[in-house]
């Protein structure tokens, strides 16, 4: 790793840094541009109500952020299930992104150990991600990560 990263929770004062980072992956991303709109995309102003629940209510999930230098360049977003097949909670990944000045530099494999290490502590048995089938890239970083594919599809209904 060329850099010392940093991970944290969003907090009210590093919000401002979550809704850059998460709103330059959600405006930008081509694999995810490709299904936003079955995923009901609402835009900035979705993201900014998002942020704003995340801080209302923890015990639903959070918004980690990886600092390289004191500036956030890494978010990821967190959210709590129970699963059955766990017996306890599991977490749901989304919007893993990295600035791309600090991409291939191991800020994202540094933000996910420590991610693990934050849900480990919390009793968190599992973390659950989804990765378009086109990012070979995203795929190969999961796999370097311990993630394994379960041959499902990830499908939404809009309500």
């Amino acid at each position: 790793m060329n850099a010392i990263v940093e991970c944290e929770t969003m907090t009210a004062a590093t919000r401002a840094a979550a809704l850059q980072v998460l709103g330059r992956f959600l405006g930008d991303d081509t694999h995810y541009r490709a299904s936003a709109a079955h995923y009901g995309d609402g835009g900035p102003e979705a993201l900014e109500r998002a942020l704003d629940l995340f801080l209302a209510r923890p015990e639903i999930g959070f918004v980690w952020l990886a600092r390289v230098d004191g500036v956030v360049t890494g978010a990821c977003v967190v959210c709590y299930a129970i699963s059955t097949s766990r017996g306890g909670f599991v977490a749901k990944l989304d919007d893993v992104t990295i600035d791309a000045r600090r991409q291939g530099q191991g800020v994202g494999s540094a933000m996910l150990t420590a991610l693990a290490a934050h849900l480990r502590a919390l009793a968190v048995g599992r973390i659950d991600t989804a990765c378009h089938r086109a990012n070979a890239a995203a795929w190969h970083f999961y796999e370097r990560q311990g993630f394994r594919p379960l041959d499902e599809e990830r499908i939404a209904l809009l309500l």
